[in-house]
């Protein structure tokens, strides 16, 4: 795999002529080995959504070494790429974990931003394999005539061609369509290395293969307990679904700007711009971090938002989840109506206490007694709040007051800002409700199950997803609602059959519109 790995780095630097003339005979003679094998190839890409979770991460790496190992073409170099830029990988925490348990070198991996997608494309040396995804962004939907072939496990949004290889079924994980393909097409390329990374983001993805959590099909069984098979020496599954778990979770190497970024969503009204971070630790904790004023305060000026919500989930002792916000905002009558929505909202009620033992003179901080209600339903209540604001609906003397304050202290210097210039991407009250483009980008739970097809097309019907959140939620994430959020329910031979029933009719449903086109 390392080699692989190290030739696909070696094709795109030739590509981008960062290895020619003087700088390539600096290189070792490895590197030079690869460089010289790869000159003058076309490159066919497999690229992961644009979540790159470790489903994605793991699939793009594992089909392009499959395709690699079963070509017969000496010009063509298959080259997996992760698709976000280098700098935010950190963020994705259980991904670099599992990374160096499989003692695989980052560096060797190739992000979004160091490969020229549509250079590679404009000199006619570009195919395109999706996988995780199965209908390419806006931005790169130029490319569309170069895919031919999708591995996804969502509810098929393309259009078939005669072009267009397309594995699609709604199993647990897209590692598990991958890990099929390779078991009928290429079984000599798994290695013990690569089996740990299949099974293991099965394993992540299906909730350690808990039926009651809803995620798992008997396909993900039946893949998971082929690996194990083989390779009976892997650690436990328990061990390694609580290992993935733990990193996900594990924000003690990440700077606040990082902590903040690893899971957020964007709201933008007329005057408005709107953060929600969802943060894995105590919000007491959190607070209590050196100069966090003057970070938050960096961190909204970067990114130019005037508020920003930190959604805080920790457990207690008995492993009991509890919820916990924070509002920060510079501007004081911004910060106080914002709160004020919070703790007057009834569609669900938060239930807030406030927290007063903190040190941040800019942030309003609460307990959170309804630990049911996720950022998921939070919100839909702040989406109302500035759609209602933008409207003229004010309602209350707290929104004239604010009105007042904006008068004495002139515009705020977010009102003007694009929103489209924001490098996290926000969704804009004027297009409330729009499907967005790509479905891998939206947050909330990530619809990886049969069962949740058509909650799936309800959430984006609905407008609660957001377009171009960034970075799109960890999937699983307790923030946004994880099944096992209150422990596994009740198991019954009645709920087993009704599940397998479900995914008889949408797959019979599947097949039949499949066979119509």
């Amino acid at each position: 795999m390392e080699i692989f790995l190290q030739g696909c780095k070696a094709a795109v630097q030739i590509f981008k002529g960062f290895a020619s003339g003087p700088a390539k005979s600096r290189l070792s003679k490895a590197t030079q080995t690869c460089l010289n094998k790869y000159e003058g190839i076309d490159f066919h890409v497999v690229l992961g959504n644009e979540a790159c979770d470790l489903d994605s991460m793991v699939s793009a790496i594992s089909l392009a070494y499959c395709l690699a190992k079963t070509s017969s073409s000496k010009n063509l170099a298959y080259v997996p790429v992760l698709n976000i830029p280098r700098e935010d990988f950190p963020l994705r925490t259980e991904s670099t974990f599992f990374l160096k348990e499989n003692q695989i070198p980052e560096d060797l991996l190739v992000f979004r931003d160091e490969i020229d997608l549509g250079g590679l494309y404009e000199a006619g040396r570009l195919g395109l394999s999706l996988v995780d995804h199965n209908v390419l962004s806006r931005t790169d939907s130029f490319m569309e005539d170069v895919v031919t072939e999708v591995i996804d496990h969502r509810i098929l949004e393309r259009r078939l061609t005669r072009n267009c290889r397309v594995t699609a079924e709604l199993v647990g994980s897209c590692a598990t369509l991958v890990t099929e393909k390779i078991i009928r097409e290429a079984p000599h390329i798994l290695d013990s290395q690569l089996a740990s990374m299949l099974r293991g983001t099965i394993v992540l993805d299906c909730v350690n293969m808990a039926p009651a959590a809803g995620k798992v099909t008997p396909k993900d069984t039946e893949y998971v307990t082929f690996i194990e098979s083989k390779f009976p020496d892997l650690p436990p599954r328990g061990a390694v679904f609580n290992s993935l778990q733990d990193a996900k979770f594990d924000v003690s190497g990440l700077t606040t700007d990082q902590m903040l970024r690893k899971d957020l969503k964007a709201l933008a009204s007329r005057d408005i711009r709107l953060a929600i971070s969802a943060i894995y630790m105590n919000i007491e904790e959190f607070l209590q971090r050196k100069d966090l004023e003057t970070e938050l305060q960096d961190f909204c000026q970067r990114h130019r938002y005037n508020v920003l919500i930190a959604m805080a989930i920790a457990f207690t002792s008995a492993n009991e989840p509890m919820r916990q916000i924070a509002v920060y905002s510079h501007e004081g009558a911004l910060r106080a109506m914002v709160s004020k929505v919070l703790e007057q909202a009834t569609t669900p009620s938060l239930d807030l206490s406030p927290i007063t033992r903190h040190h941040c003179h800019h942030v309003t901080a609460y307990s959170q007694g309804n630990v049911v209600a996720s950022r998921k339903k939070v919100l839909p209540i702040l989406k109302d709040f500035l759609k209602k604001r933008d409207s003229g609906e004010s309602g209350s003397q707290l929104m004239q007051s604010f009105r007042e304050a904006e008068d004495y202290n002139g515009r705020s210097e977010f009102a003007e800002c694009n929103v489209e210039d924001n490098s996290e991407g926000s969704e804009q009250l004027g297009e409330f409700g729009e499907q967005p483009d790509n479905p891998d980008v939206c947050g909330g739970d990530r619809t990886k199950g049969k069962a949740y097809g058509m909650g799936f097309r309800r959430q984006m019907e609905d407008g609660l997803d957001e377009e171009n959140s960034f970075p799109p939620t960890p999937m699983n994430s307790l923030v946004e609602g994880c099944p096992l959020d209150r422990g596994l329910p009740k198991l019954t031979a009645e709920a087993i059959l009704e599940r397998i029933n479900r995914i008889t009719v949408v797959d019979s449903e599947v097949n039949s519109s499949t066979e119509k086109q």
